[in-house]
C-alpha cells in the first residue's frame, strides 16, 4: 500500500462513478464500517478504482480504517478526497474526521445539517472517474439514509445483520426501508458468526448461527455469505497491514468470497476481479 496520497482526474459528483454501493443494517454494532473497509481493500487489490464515503456523520471511524490521514482540500470543481495507490487499484476516501480538528468533538447535529453534509459529499466532492463508490452509513433508516437515497437514486444496497434474532428484526425493518424507496438489494452479510481463534485459526460459536441466512430466505433475497469475528483482523486494520497478511487472515478470505458474489450479481467484467 502506497501511502502518499495522490489525486487523478476530478470530476464533481458522482456522475462519473460506475456503481454506487451502500452499506446498511438497522442494527449498529455489526461491522458495517469494517465491511466497508474490507470490500473496498479488496476490490482496490483487484484493480478497481474505489471511492469510500463515511455517512455514519456523529461516529465516522472509516479513516481509521482506511489508514488515510491527512485534511480534505478544495480545487475549482469541489472538495478532493484523500486518495492512496492500493495493489492495482486506489481507494479514495471522504468522511467527516477530515473536516474537524479535534476528533474527540462530539457531532451533535439535526438532521437537515446531516443531510445537507451528505449532499455535499455526493454532490460537491470530486471522485473522478470510479469503478466502485461504497457508502457506509450508520444504524437506523433516518435521515443519513434518505439523504444516500435522495442523492444517488441509483444506489444498491448490502444489508448486514449478527446471527441473533433481535439483530435480525431489526435488518428486517431495513428490508422495508429500502423496498419503500425503491433500493436494489444485493443480499444480506451475516457478520460476528463465530469467533476464530488467533493461535489456531479454529472457528467457535459465539452465538447462534444462520441468522442471516434465515433472515434472507424470509425476505426472497441472496445470502452473501458470513464472517467470523476474527481478531488478528482489527489488529491489521489498526496497523494498516491488512493486505500483507490478507492469506492468513480468516475474515479477509470470508470477505473475498462474498465480493465474487457481488461482482456476479452486478455483472462485472472479470478479466481483473481475481487478484483480490
Amino acid at each position: 500500500m502506497n501511502d502518499n496520497n495522490e489525486t487523478t482526474e476530478v470530476f464533481s459528483g458522482t456522475s462519473s462513478v460506475k456503481r454506487i454501493i451502500g452499506v446498511f443494517s438497522g442494527k449498529g454494532g455489526v461491522g458495517k464500517s469494517t465491511t466497508v473497509a474490507v470490500i473496498a481493500f479488496n476490490l482496490a487489490q483487484r484493480g478497481f478504482s474505489v471511492g469510500v464515503l463515511d455517512a455514519d456523520l456523529c461516529g465516522p471511524s472509516l479513516s481509521k480504517m482506511i489508514g488515510l490521514k491527512g485534511n480534505i482540500h478544495s480545487c475549482d470543481q469541489g472538495w478532493v478526497p484523500l486518495t492512496q495507490s492500493v495493489g492495482a487499484g486506489r481507494i479514495s476516501a471522504v468522511s467527516l474526521s477530515y473536516l474537524v480538528e479535534n476528533q474527540d468533538q462530539a457531532v451533535i447535529w439535526r438532521g437537515p445539517k446531516k443531510t445537507a453534509m451528505i449532499k455535499q459529499f455526493l454532490e460537491d466532492v470530486c471522485w473522478g472517474s470510479l469503478d466502485f463508490l461504497i457508502i457506509d452509513t450508520p444504524p437506523g433508516t433516518s435521515d443519513e439514509h434518505m439523504a444516500v437515497m435522495e442523492c444517488v437514486p441509483n444506489c444498491s444496497v448490502i444489508l448486514t445483520t449478527s446471527p441473533q434474532a433481535l439483530a435480525a428484526a431489526d435488518v428486517l425493518r431495513q428490508v422495508s426501508f429500502c423496498k419503500t424507496t425503491g433500493a436494489n438489494i444485493l443480499g444480506i452479510i451475516e457478520t460476528l458468526s463465530g469467533f476464530v481463534c488467533p493461535n489456531c485459526s479454529d472457528c467457535s460459536l459465539l452465538f447462534n448461527q444462520g441468522g442471516g441466512q434465515r433472515l434472507a430466505e424470509h425476505c426472497k433475497l441472496k445470502f452473501l455469505g458470513s464472517v467470523p469475528i476474527d481478531p488478528n483482523l482489527s489488529i491489521y486494520l489498526d496497523s494498516g497491514t491488512l493486505l500483507e497478511n490478507k492469506d492468513t487472515c480468516v475474515s479477509y478470505q470470508s470477505y473475498s468470497e462474498i465480493v465474487d458474489k457481488v461482482l456476479d450479481t452486478l455483472e462485472v467484467n472479470s478479466s481483473i476481479r481475481n487478484a483480490g
